[in-house]
């Protein structure tokens, strides 16, 4: 196509329509809404949604797109659940900054892996998280949780897996941070809902750098992605605080959407 810019030729991927654009506003504000609720849950749907809803159709644009979009979100959605008291700064900080050359490393090698099979991998790994949620869906915590020399290895332990993980898959990771925080800690969940925007901001800037290297983002997709998550997430940190008195419930519903997406992806990769 004559008109199409040398970085799309370079990728594969036509232009995006306007309904496209549309569906990545949409999009965008579900995915800011589920970052606001509940910490990281919107950077496991970015991906999926901007595969098979707004039809990206190189799975690398996808998620160094949503690693980059996610970020953003996750930051403007910190300054929220920060100024409701909901951030433990100290043990974010050590668990995000263990996990930043995990993301390094995970999301060099997972731009080394076919597109198709990181599909079905983050699949797989919705499916274990959901299970991880159903767990831990009791679990009261302790409020007054601070940084120790006793939960700091188990911090830089936990922050650094995560964030291998994250930067593999090109995700925020705070559906990893959440329950790493609260294992390493034993922090409310609503805590380490907030504490988890720290760490998955972190993260996703790395990776979507490392993307952008290779010229896997869109960028005017990303901004419009997070125009809608900005608005999203104004509404999910509202519902995050009505929820703070039901855990049980809180975990549940996040973890029967991640295994209803996954199961999806898994369909969908199967009869391609």
């Amino acid at each position: 196509m004559a008109g199409r810019a040398p970085a799309d030729r370079r990728l594969g991927m036509e232009p995006l329509s306007v309904a496209q654009y549309a569906l990545g506003l949409g999009s965008g504000g579900l995915v800011g809404f589920a970052l606001g609720l509940v910490g990281g849950g919107g950077s496991i749907l970015a991906v999926p949604l901007l595969v098979y809803v707004v039809g990206v159709t190189d799975p690398h644009l996808a998620i160094g797109t949503s690693a980059c979009a996610v970020a953003l979100n996750a930051g403007a959605n910190l300054t929220r659940h920060a100024r409701y008291g909901h951030v433990k700064w100290r043990c974010a900080l050590v668990f995000a900054a263990a996990g930043v050359l995990g993301a390094v490393a995970g999301s060099t090698v997972g731009k080394a892996v076919p597109g198709e099979r990181l599909l079905v991998l983050f699949a797989a790994l919705m499916i274990g998280v959901s299970v991880l949620m159903f767990r831990r869906r009791g679990e009261a915590g302790d409020p007054a949780v601070v940084l120790t020399r006793g939960n700091a290895p188990r911090l830089i332990a936990a922050g650094g897996a995560t964030g291998l993980v994250s930067g593999f898959f090109g995700i925020g990771g705070g559906f990893l941070v959440v329950p790493g925080l609260v294992a390493a800690t034993r922090m409310p969940m609503l805590a380490a809902v907030g504490s988890s925007l720290v760490a998955v901001t972190a993260f996703g800037l790395t990776t979507a750098l490392n993307y952008a290297v290779s010229g896997w983002v869109d960028w005017v997709l990303a901004g419009i992605f997070v125009a809608g998550g900005v608005v999203g997430g104004a509404a999910g940190a509202r519902a995050g605080v009505r929820l703070a008195e039901r855990r049980g419930a809180f975990n549940v519903l996040f973890a029967g959407l991640l295994i209803v997406v996954a199961g999806y992806m898994l369909f969908r990769s199967i009869t391609a």
